[in-house]
């Protein structure tokens, strides 16, 4: 029943009705009646008798369509147990709303042409794919075979240095179709779908594939839904909403950039597409592709278990591939320039962009802040210049705005400094806005485009011009950047975060792919000390060094993921109810507690992960527990949560 109560996170039996004997098929939704009310529920199996002897009847079958495929019911139960959630909450995730239009569309579409019954995965015979940039890692064109052959490898995936990885993940596709299987990838956004999207409508052609994603809108994703659900499509591309979609004869899963944090479901019980697509593989026999330019730990604890092979070019194609890059902040860049430890855009930097511009060649350079200033402090005294209402920080919109509040968004005209009553203000944290404006002072005459929060640009033509971009919005440049600057690298290192370099080098990867080889004249600057382990990875391309390294860091310090943790987070007294009628696994260690937002606190819980099955088993117990008892006070369960502090 499509009930959120932990306490009713079990099959309920109904009996069928003659009159709803055709309609009530595995998969179906019904609604049902339960304690007086008409509630939603999913078909799951039908059986002979029941070991109740008393039984209500179905109310009703609210559509014929299985739209619940047993693959997917059983991925939805693992999923659930996985992440200490319900059922309920995770079949919410895997199938969207109904739209009654699309399938009344689809069902007369059906009737129209009952004899054309559509192409499938297994209607194809098979035949060897191109191996095509696969043949720049020695691994590449065997993993091509096996896919190609119906066999289920799984690889960790460290894709070079202006990689076009579309066209590679379209290739994996094609040669796991070929095979007579289907396959579901999952990308971060928008921008990384389109990219997928053409690749494999080049490849195999329009209409052989489904792209499912949230933000098409109910219908659009409905529709998409129901054409992989009948099998019209071997293939589904998606966001996370994709994670989760009905494919028939799965032979791969695959998820682009794991380290995103869009990969992970803000909806309970808070599943990570990378998580969900492994688990996939594990029950589907299929095979599993995770790539990127970079790597995470979680990607490297696959490899050094065993469960997952490295896919990876030799050192001398990397270095051929690469471009030159640089650290401001070594000992020989701050004799030339004492000043570049505390400049914004030291002497380096600003050269690598002028010889850049002018060879004809644009420049990205990537700022991790949005916005003008979304950070002022006192001109005189250098304290934050917080709000006098909510102590938010205040920033700035625009060289005339006056400053505003990031929390509640009053407007403080006529701050005053509470330290020294200052009414000047200066820049703390400066964003992308105000970067292409004083960039563009810097290079009179040079384009400057900006993508971001506002306009995310797609592409950039060839020839001499300013990109200024965030992290995550870097746009392609026709035959590649001439120059990449990094700029504002302590707003990622310093964050307090458990993947704080890890994230920083998944940015910095990203933003460099975009750059020529070294070779034909590109250059990256990052404005840091190259004596940091995330810079020197990103000094010798090799992702692959710095995960080992921070897995050995987490395995050290007893953290995910080489150890299953749970975040409980509440009110203190609910917090304390809940881990008090929770029958921890032996070894398990209880953390905290530490403050959370809006007044609540949070305790964590670490077990090996050997009892991670345990640990998630006791902690929905206990939720089940409060729940039957209607308890007042919620409490937020998340295993492995992407933040800790």
């Amino acid at each position: 029943m499509d009930v959120p109560l932990p306490h009713l996170d079990r099959p309920f039996d109904y009996l069928v009705p003659d009159t709803l004997d055709a309609d009530a098929r595995p998969g179906v939704r019904v609604k049902v009646r339960f304690a007086g009310q008409l509630v939603d529920g999913w078909l799951l199996e039908r059986v002979a008798e029941s070991a109740h002897p008393r039984l209500a009847y179905l109310e009703k079958v609210v559509s014929p369509v299985p739209v619940l495929a047993p693959e997917v019911a059983e991925l939805a139960r693992a999923v659930a147990d996985r992440y200490a959630g319900s059922l309920a909450d995770v079949l919410r995730l895997a199938v969207p709303p109904r739209h009654a239009r699309v399938e009344k569309d689809v069902t007369a579409t059906d009737a129209a042409g009952a004899d054309d019954a559509p192409p499938t995965a297994a209607g194809h015979a098979a035949e060897p794919v191109d191996p095509r940039g696969w043949r720049d890692y020695p691994a590449g064109p065997a993993l091509l075979r096996a896919l190609t052959a119906g066999r289920a490898p799984r690889a960790v995936w460290s894709a070079l240095p202006g990689e076009d990885w579309a066209d590679r993940y379209a290739d994996a596709v094609a040669a796991t179709v070929a095979g007579g299987r289907g396959a579901v990838v999952v990308v971060a956004d928008a921008r990384d779908l389109d990219r997928l999207d053409a690749a494999l409508t080049a490849l195999l052609g329009p209409g052989r594939h489904a792209c499912l994603t949230a933000a098409a809108g109910p219908a659009r994703r409905y529709r998409a839904f129901l054409a992989a659900r009948r099998g019209d499509v071997p293939v589904v591309i998606g966001t996370r909403a994709a994670m989760f979609a009905p494919v028939e004869r799965l032979g791969l899963v695959a998820v682009w950039d794991d380290g995103d944090d869009l990969h992970a479901e803000p909806r309970a019980p808070y599943p990570h597409a990378r998580e969900v697509l492994l688990t996939r593989a594990q029950l589907a026999g299929a095979a599993a592709l995770v790539g990127g330019y970079a790597r995470t730990a979680e990607a490297q604890l696959l490899v050094e278990t065993g469960w997952a092979r490295e896919v990876v070019a030799d050192r001398a194609t990397v270095r051929a591939r690469m471009p030159a890059i640089a650290p401001t902040g070594d000992d020989p860049h701050l004799a030339r320039d004492p000043g570049a430890a505390s400049a914004r855009l030291p002497s380096l930097a600003w050269t690598t962009a002028r010889d850049a511009l002018r060879a004809d060649l644009p420049v990205l350079v990537q700022v991790p802040r949005r916005g003008y200033l979304p950070s002022v402090a006192c001109a005189d005294c250098r304290a934050p210049a917080r709000c006098p209402h909510c102590a938010g920080p205040l920033g700035l919109p625009s060289a005339e705005g006056v400053p505003a509040c990031r929390w509640c968004g009053r407007v403080a005209a006529a701050y005053a400094c509470p330290e020294c009553g200052g009414r000047r203000l200066r820049a703390s944290v400066t964003g992308a806005r105000r970067t292409a404006e004083e960039l563009g002072r810097a290079f009179p005459g040079v384009p400057v485009r900006t993508s971001g929060r506002e306009e995310v640009l797609a592409t950039v033509p060839a020839g001499a011009g300013l990109v200024i971009a965030t992290p995550g919005a870097e746009p392609v440049a026709e035959g590649g950047y001439g120059a990449v600057l990094l700029l504002d690298s302590w707003a990622l290192l310093t964050r307090a975060d458990l993947r704080a370099g890890e994230e920083a080098l998944r940015r910095w990867l990203a933003a460099a792919a975009l750059a020529r080889p070294g070779p034909a004249g590109g250059r990256v600057v990052v404005v840091a000390d190259g004596a940091l382990a995330p810079v020197q990875a990103l000094l010798r391309w090799d992702s692959a060094w710095f995960a080992t390294r921070e897995l050995a860091e987490r395995r050290e310090l007893g953290f995910p993921p080489a150890v299953r943790m749970a975040s409980v987070t509440g009110l203190a007294d609910a917090v304390a109810d809940l881990l008090a009628g929770t029958r921890l696994p032996d070894g398990a260690e209880v953390l905290g507690p530490v403050p959370a937002d809006e007044g609540r606190e949070r305790m964590l819980v670490r077990v090996p992960r050997a009892r991670a099955a345990a640990l998630a088993g006791a902690l929905h117990a206990a939720a089940g527990q409060r729940s039957a008892r209607k308890a007042a006070d919620p409490v937020r369960l998340q295993i492995d949560p992407l933040s800790l502090f």
